[in-house]
């Protein structure tokens, strides 16, 4: 399971792991968006966002429930629910990816697509980061600082980190 911040690399790192592992990769916003036909922007702006977390909590238990092996891609405010967050940390492990706010300024840009970054990105994604930290810190078992990092570096990091070693398990 992978969390953190929008611009982190979710889903990049999470991809990527799931390819080396052979698992099937699991990302929470396609999934809100594929279950309700509109992208996260179109739920935001016609039912606000209490719908999308609704959706969120639901394609996480969901994804939890899985039989297969898979790489989670958390929403990045996932953990605002403490209902998820306790799921999170019953289905360890989970890997917190963290960025500086700089590096997700740098990463999002205009936030293009993303509600909460609507008016003044770089001031709002400082706050959310503030505000979403201690969460990320409570429910993560390992924390990679991907700053300036590549997704393959960021990938052995993890698997290091897990005690996995390079070779596929299906």
């Amino acid at each position: 399971m992978l969390v953190g911040m929008m611009g982190a690399g979710k889903t990049t790192i999470g991809r990527a792991l799931a390819r080396n592992r052979g698992w099937a990769f699991i990302d929470s916003d396609a999934q809100v968006e594929a279950r309700a036909g509109r992208t996260v922007a179109e739920i935001w702006a016609a039912e606000g966002e209490q719908e999308f977390r609704t959706l969120e909590s639901a394609v996480l238990l969901e994804a939890l429930a899985a039989d297969a092996p898979a790489v989670i891609a958390a929403a990045g405010g996932t953990v605002l629910d403490r209902n998820n967050s306790d799921l999170l940390r019953s289905h360890r492990p989970v890997v917190w990816l963290r960025a500086d706010s700089g590096t997700l300024v740098q990463r999002l840009g205009e936030g293009l697509g993303r509600p909460l970054l609507v008016t003044e990105p770089a001031a709002a994604l400082r706050r959310l980061a503030a505000e979403r930290e201690p969460l990320y810190a409570q429910v993560a078992d390992v924390t990679i600082d991907v700053d300036l990092m590549e997704p393959e570096r960021v990938v052995e990091l993890i698997e290091e980190a897990l005690g996995i070693d390079g070779a596929p398990n299906s």
